[in-house]
């Protein structure tokens, strides 16, 4: 017998009920939930406390504050980035009936106390002094594609957003759209200057200065004649593979053809730039008319998608250009003699420009995923899912998010000139608040890889507002037992010991694989991988002869924290334990495309490997094993074969099931229940993970 607990209703509830049921049982089980909760919530922020809220809310982990830090904390003059390693300096013990902790002077704690009490809104002086603790030293850039037209409420919401951007280092260069604009129309450039003119003032009211700026700052036409970026070399043998000739054997099947990312329609020089730099230099936000010019230095209205991408790439060239400056001083500083020639300084006071950050506001909010029925993406891996994501678009969401496909684009032609570490997000104009969480954690709203009980219901459910989160990326590759020759083991060996920190006996492990191996995903060149093994069971009384065993599940350090393994626990889900389901139709490369049965994932883990409290949101269940509990068990229940037998059971109609209101339809609520024929499994499963040899040195 198989005892399930209830559903949790949200990620705190889970993580509680998950530590007490470790403390109290050697067994826990998690079941099932289909029912939908689309409730929108409609909140609009306001207030500074509503600005400490939402930091707080983003719950940033360790990881994230460090990475926050490294790119808005102080940085060094020397240009190297600062230590992360804690200050090893006592912090002196604070009584909780301190009322004074931070031993503030007596006038800025009256003028605090409302605020932390939460009693009233803070006064201006509180504002004051919060605002200096939070701003940061360094300014940094995102580009934002504001996607009107909004009311004068929803535009005082979002501009109140950038603000709170700003207060933590991050200063946006804002690029005016209007939906209800047509190409052609009367009076098309006085309605963008309006626009302009209008979210300046809203900026003004929030609290920021704001430059409109109402000239041109691209130009029409590709950029000039220049070597060959690994941009347009992607974009030429991407083509280059879509006019082999059907038939051909080196043809690739279409949903393993990557759609060419969009060229750019516009260009901007460094020079192009002047009015940006001096409006940042001078602590204002730039507002920024969708205009170009033409070749006969015409000015005219364009689409603000070819302003985003062609500044984009401009200021990505003269943030390197800064760099390569700051680099040529610090050289030639190192080299010459200090006590003859003065150090030369570096350029404090230029502005780097690269943009680290893409953020697209509109009605419509993040783009639709067939997976959710047409609730929003929560993260994109643009290197894997852009395609699929294209040809699995329902014609029905064209009226409801007619842009969601032309932002993709945009966002995935931006991300190409971008750093690596840089994001795109797609946002409604109800949800400002989550620019805050993203900016801090530079993560989706919720986990992509939690099951889908905890993402359809509580006070975090995915919401047709909720944001989508979209990166570069890495592609997702299934080497299977007849390809195993495919798998460099010298990389994969680098990659379990720098994940695990442990030193791998590589030629055991190895020649295990040999005889065990299922299939390897791999997550790019080996910035994370997955090991399935199918483990004999030769006298089971479940009538399966085999066990699917997740033996590695690894993330290269340098990845953790950038979306990666939640990309790599999605494509072990299509491969195992969700195949057959709609959802698991994502297309890896060399994988299963979403066709087949899917199969119970079992992997151990040791009681107090940190990574549990992330097993045990994703896992169905888990069990103590050892002697004293040194090992933990967990397992997902293959998804397909539990619905059908929630749906069986109802229909049976045993005590307990029915059918619950979704939002399409009717949908299954979640039962507890023994699945019939499955008892004696764990003790099964329990003898031949415990039989497992350990490959660490």
């Amino acid at each position: 017998m198989i005892a399930s607990t209830s559903a949790a209703v949200g990620l705190k509830s889970v993580r509680k009920a998950a530590a007490a049921v470790v403390g109290r049982s050697a067994i826990s089980t998690t079941r099932r939930c289909y029912y939908q909760n689309t409730s929108p919530n409609d909140e609009v922020p306001g207030g500074m406390n509503d600005f400490i809220l939402s930091i707080l809310e983003a719950s940033p982990s360790s990881r994230d504050a460090k990475n926050y830090l490294g790119t808005f904390g102080k940085q060094p003059s020397n240009g190297k980035m600062p230590s992360t390693t804690p200050s090893l300096i006592p912090r002196p013990a604070i009584s909780p009936n301190d009322k004074n902790p931070l031993n503030l002077p007596a006038d800025i704690l009256a003028a605090q106390k409302p605020l932390l009490q939460g009693t009233a809104e803070p006064q201006p002086e509180a504002q004051k002094t919060a605002l200096a603790l939070l701003d940061p030293i360094p300014r940094r850039t995102a580009l934002v594609k504001f996607q009107g037209p909004f009311t004068d409420n929803a535009l005082d919401s979002i501009c109140r957003g950038m603000v709170y951007l700003e207060k933590l280092g991050l200063v946006s260069v804002i690029v005016v759209e209007n939906d209800d604009w047509h190409p052609g129309q009367d009076g098309e450039r006085a309605q963008a200057r309006d626009d302009v003119m209008r979210i300046a003032a809203a900026l003004e009211r929030g609290g920021a200065k704001a430059r409109p700026i109402l000239e041109p700052l691209v130009r029409l036409g590709p950029p000039p004649a220049e070597p060959e970026s690994e941009h347009d070399a992607l974009v030429h043998e991407q083509r280059k593979a879509l006019l082999v000739e059907d038939g051909d054997p080196r043809r690739p099947r279409p949903e393993e053809v990557e759609i060419p990312p969009t060229e750019v329609q516009a260009h901007a020089r460094l020079e192009d730039l002047s009015a940006i730099r001096s409006a940042l230099k001078s602590g204002e936000i730039p507002v920024v008319a969708p205009l170009a010019s033409d070749s006969f230095h015409r000015m005219v209205r364009v689409d603000s998608s070819d302003v985003v991408a062609a500044l984009v790439r401009s200021m990505v060239e003269a943030g390197k250009a800064l760099q390569l400056k700051k680099d040529s001083i610090a050289a030639t500083n190192a080299h010459e003699d200090p006590t003859e020639t003065p150090e030369r300084p570096l350029p404090e006071d230029e502005v780097d420009l690269t943009p680290l950050r893409l953020m697209i506001i509109s009605k419509e909010g993040g783009v639709p995923s067939y997976a959710r029925q047409g609730l929003p993406h929560l993260l994109i891996n643009l290197s894997s899912e852009h395609s699929h994501i294209v040809r699995t678009f329902s014609p029905t969401w064209s009226a409801s998010h007619p842009t969601s496909l032309a932002n993709l684009s945009l966002s995935r032609t931006c991300l190409e000139y971008m750093p690596p570490s840089s994001s795109a997000i797609v946002v409604s104009h109800k949800s400002p608040r989550s620019l805050i969480g993203n900016l801090v954690t530079n993560k989706p709203a919720q986990s992509s890889s939690l099951p889908a009980y905890l993402l359809t219901t509580g006070a975090k459910a995915v919401t047709p507002h909720t944001p989508t989160l979209i990166r570069k990326g890495l592609p997702m590759r299934v080497i299977r037992r007849d390809r195993m020759h495919e798998i460099d083991k010298d990389k994969m060996t680098k990659l379990l010991e720098a994940s695990f920190r442990r030193t791998l006996k590589a030629e055991e492990f190895y020649e295990r694989m040999d005889t065990v191996l299922d299939y390897v995903i791999v997550a790019g060149d080996y910035a994370g991988a997955c090991i399935v093994t199918e483990e004999p069971m030769p006298n089971s009384t479940t009538g399966r002869c085999s066990l699917s065993y997740l033996d590695k599940f690894a993330v290269h350090p340098s990845h953790q924290g950038d979306g990666t393994v939640d990309f790599l626990w999605v494509a072990l889900h299509d491969e195992s334990f969700g195949c057959g389901l709609a959802h698991a139709l994502n297309p890896n490369q060399g994988g299963k495309l979403g066709l087949g049965t899917g199969c119970d994932l079992v992997w151990r883990s040791r009681t107090n490997n940190p990574a549990n409290r992330w097993y045990y949101e994703r896992s169905s269940g888990h069990l103590r094993l050892g002697e004293k509990g040194e090992w933990t068990m967990f397992w997902c229940d293959a998804e397909e074969r539990l619905k059908d037998k929630e749906l069986e059971l109802i229909e049976q109609g045993r005590e307990g099931a029915k059918y619950v209101p979704g939002r399409k339809g009717r949908q299954v609520e979640g039962l507890s229940f023994c699945v019939e024929g499955e008892e004696g499994r764990l003790d099964e499963w329990k003898q031949v993970v415990a039989a497992i040899p350990s490959c660490w040195a």
